[in-house]
């Protein structure tokens, strides 16, 4: 009789993931601010014409309940109640023809908007 054995993984979920493009470049914007301890803050609001909007920016004060994820040497920090609608998200950077920027591919999106900034 074979005998098949499930095996999990030990290690957790990440919050969010970063692409080496978006760690590199938030590395570079954290470096240009001459500010100690700084990290990006990924948050959503209410808010935005489908209901919700991401934040993000740079915060140098960690509060007690937020989730710290670190990508080499940049942190990352989510407050608990944003925390499970970008759980799984993945932030890119990219440049192009057309311009460059930031860009979050969320699975828990039900719905955006054509701004890409908004979304339920």
């Amino acid at each position: 009789m074979t005998q098949i054995l499930s095996i999990k993984s030990t290690q957790p979920q990440k919050t969010v993931n970063l692409t080496e493009s978006a760690v590199a470049k938030v590395r570079e914007l954290i470096a240009s601010e001459q500010e100690e301890g700084l990290a990006l803050r990924m948050a959503v609001r209410p808010g935005g014409c489908s209901g919700f909007s991401y934040e993000m920016y740079f915060d140098a004060e960690t509060d007690d309940d937020d989730i710290v994820e670190e990508f080499e040497e940049v942190r990352v920090l989510v407050d608990p109640q944003s925390a499970d609608m970008v759980r799984g998200a993945t932030l890119d950077y990219k440049e192009g023809l057309m311009g460059a920027g930031f860009a979050i591919d969320n699975p828990n999106v039900t719905r955006s908007c054509g701004c890409g900034n908004s979304f339920s």
